[in-house]
């Protein structure tokens, strides 16, 4: 309903009051449908001043709060769905579903759950005092701080309390990982990412609507809703800067190479996927062209090898836990990884691809790799199992 204005009012009540009828407030007693409408109709003014960049527009809905912060943003839709209003008197608060896209790189709205105050004025109308997340619900960069904006010729990097020059060493290494990652997967997906370079590890934290804890040590993430859709809409490279910091020039260029690949593979990721497969396939592609060893780059496989410890099984998706211990969370990075790197040595590049397509494809977990390794790969899962493990011994033995 963004871009509705005062002169569609009577349509837009006739619309929005007979959804809204059932709205309770936080007496136990109906919200008035006009009330509803009017606040409806403020959250479209609003909406409508964001994509314009009107700051007088705006702040003539409410507070500041956000807006000066978003405005580098390249916003091509933003609008809001009240879906709960609870009054008292003459402040009420109010649970709303925004929804925005970013101009070329959002092929459909990222939707979060904001929490709104609201005053009634003396004049009979609503405005805002507060904007901000919804309990549990994830931050948007500019409840941070004021968003700077670095677009490279593949990627658009959003950073809050980070320089220009760092913001555009980000923009470079995605730049590099794009055309790295259609070389391995194809080209059916978008062909460029949006990177999210908060200021601390708790900003990043915040970005994930998560504990800090859970990222510790982690130097970035992806976001973005699996199922097999069909879409990757509006995938998101979160960074813990403080991590990414102590990695080398090669690290780096892994991570996001890495983190690059889920944003390519996601449409073809769904609930059937295995984190073995999927992170292991980010890795691959990430170590594809670095001319890394498998001992370089599995060391804590390596220790265990060396030990006579050889997996007897594939990693679980228990065993990527974040909060799991850290050598037994590197050897699932690293078993997930050699998996990818035997289905690519022994069968080829174009079947490693195929056979991830496949997985995703299946319509559960159940049977999904078992179908998938014997339509792609011409073997079942006891054979695949036992020549993971040999190929383990041969490559860190």
């Amino acid at each position: 309903m963004a871009g509705r204005g005062r002169g569609s009012r009577t349509a837009a009540v006739a619309l929005v009051a007979p959804l809204l009828a059932a709205l309770v407030s936080c007496s136990g007693q109906r919200t008035d449908n006009a009330d509803t409408a009017e606040v409806q109709l403020l959250l479209d003014r609003r909406a409508t001043a964001v994509l314009a960049g009107d700051e007088g527009a705006f702040l003539a809905t409410g507070a500041p709060t956000w807006f000066a912060n978003a405005r580098a943003v390249p916003l091509a839709a933003w609008s809001y769905r009240l879906t709960s209003l609870h009054s008292s008197g003459a402040r009420a608060t109010a649970d709303v579903e925004l929804r925005y896209r970013v101009r070329g790189y959002d092929s459909a709205p990222v939707s979060v759950h904001r929490a709104l105050t609201l005053t009634h004025e003396s004049d009979g109308t609503w405005s805002v005092d507060a904007d901000k997340p919804a309990a549990k619900a994830p931050q948007l960069p500019w409840d941070q701080g004021r968003v700077s904006v670095v677009r490279g010729t593949h990627s658009l990097v959003l950073g809050v309390g980070q320089s220009t020059v760092t913001l555009r060493s980000y923009a470079r290494l995605a730049d590099r990982a794009v055309p790295a990652v259609t070389a391995a997967w194809g080209d059916d997906w978008a062909r460029h990412v949006v990177v999210l370079v908060p200021r601390t590890l708790e900003g990043m934290a915040g970005l994930l609507g998560s504990p800090a804890a859970s990222y510790r040590g982690i130097a970035a993430v992806t976001t973005g809703e699996v199922g097999g859709a069909g879409k990757a809409p509006a995938d998101r490279i979160i960074v813990n800067p403080q991590a990414y910091a102590g990695l080398g020039d090669l690290g780096k260029q892994v991570v996001l190479t890495h983190e690059t690949t889920h944003v390519a593979s996601r449409a073809h990721t769904s609930a059937a996927t295995p984190l073995w497969l999927s992170e292991g396939y980010a890795d691959w592609v990430g170590y594809r062209d670095t001319g890394r060893t498998a001992r370089q780059a599995a060391p804590e496989l390596e220790r265990a090898v060396d030990e006579g410890n050889v997996p007897s099984a594939l990693p679980t998706d228990a065993d990527f836990g974040f909060g799991s211990d850290a050598t037994k969370l590197a050897r699932a990075y690293e078993g997930g990884w050699l998996a990818c790197r035997m289905i690519a040595d022994g069968w080829g590049e174009e079947k490693l691809g195929r056979f991830y397509r496949a997985v995703g494809a299946h319509h559960s977990r159940s049977g999904a790799v078992e179908n998938a390794l014997k339509e792609v790969l011409g073997t079942d899962s006891a054979s695949f199992t036992e020549r993971w493990r040999d190929y383990l011994g041969e490559q860190l033995g």
